[in-house]
């Protein structure tokens, strides 16, 4: 297991007092290739990538993996396309998420030719390798599978598309992000559950359903609930009810989930805007009043806000207010 933040996102020069012959590989492609080999390994390897593409290597990534699965994160400024000559046998499922921009499979107009555009996901069969090319401003994660448990998932076209805000993807995605966090920390037992349940989220995915009742999936689905409540903070409508119907879970497995993690949904949405309404207490200027503050973060009235607050920071915000004001 390993992780890795692999970046590159500045134009390649030619080495000084040598115009005449510049870097057949710049800097931040080096850069780039010698991270992925170091971090990910040979199960993993890099394709042939273009030489504009390699000249003009403007990407930020992250990667890591867990046993068989490889994950990275990646935004391209600069586009991204692979070239030259194709050989060998692929078996893998990959799961391509777009954010922004798009991801083409396969040469232009070329049979199984696919694009996955801005908000949509890819999970598909690579039985051979496949050229792959990125728009400029592209942002997507890919997972790398292991086919065995996959494949027949698929059914007779071997892919399934679909919005990338779909209820399995958002708890797939939450997922892997706290991979990204704990993988460097977790002993065999870890790794196995971390493995299991990302295989298990991706099953979810290829079948439009995910089994909320799962005990491994707890901590994925309070994660994923918790990046959707950071969208809707203020939106008075925000709650445990809201967010399960998000994710089509149960308001009691949803519950379930946060209990695992030693809190409710309730106290943790009260918690999160008592934390904004903090740090807009500390700003220097436009500052909003108790009362203003108290209504945009969905509190009762100012006495519920105030005693919120006095109960968490041990003042209340006109105190807290006060003391923020530099001397």
């Amino acid at each position: 297991m390993s992780s890795a933040d692999v970046k590159a996102d500045v134009p390649g020069e030619a080495p000084s007092g040598d115009p005449a012959h510049p870097a057949t590989a710049p800097q931040p492609f080096d850069a780039f290739r010698s991270g992925w080999e170091t971090e990910i390994g040979d199960g993993f390897p890099l394709p042939t990538f273009s030489p504009a593409t390699v000249r003009d290597f403007r990407v930020k990534s992250r990667a890591t993996k867990v046993g068989d699965v490889a994950i990275t994160d990646l935004h391209g400024a600069s586009a991204i396309r692979t070239e030259g000559p194709l050989d060998g046998v692929e078996d893998q499922v990959r799961m391509y998420v777009v954010r922004r921009g798009s991801w083409s499979l396969g040469a232009p107009l070329a049979q199984g030719e696919q694009t996955v555009s801005a908000g949509q996901f890819l999970l598909r069969h690579i039985g051979k390798p496949l050229h792959f090319e990125t728009a400029p401003d592209t942002t997507a994660k890919v997972l790398v599978l292991p086919s065995t448990l996959l494949k027949p998932l698929l059914g007779a076209r071997q892919s399934i598309a679909g919005p990338a805000d779909s209820a399995e993807v958002r708890l797939l995605a939450a997922h892997s992000n706290m991979i990204y966090e704990t993988v460097t920390g977790l002993g065999p037992a870890g790794v196995q559950a971390a493995h299991g349940a990302l295989i298990e989220l991706v099953k979810a995915v290829a079948r439009g359903g995910v089994d909320d009742a799962e005990p491994q999936l707890a901590s994925a689905l309070a994660q994923a609930a918790k990046d959707l409540a950071e969208t809707h903070l203020a939106d008075p409508e925000l709650s445990g009810t809201m967010l399960a119907r998000e994710l089509n879970v149960s308001v009691r497995n949803l519950q379930r989930a946060f209990a695992a993690t030693g809190e409710s949904v309730t106290a943790y949405i009260r918690q999160r805007r008592l934390e904004e309404a903090c740090l807009a207490l500390s700003a220097p200027s436009g500052r909003l009043s108790v009362s203003e503050l108290a209504a945009y973060w969905q509190f009762a009235d100012s006495s519920h806000f105030i005693r919120a607050f006095k109960k968490t920071y041990g003042r209340t915000p006109t105190e807290y207010a006060r003391s923020a004001v530099p001397d």
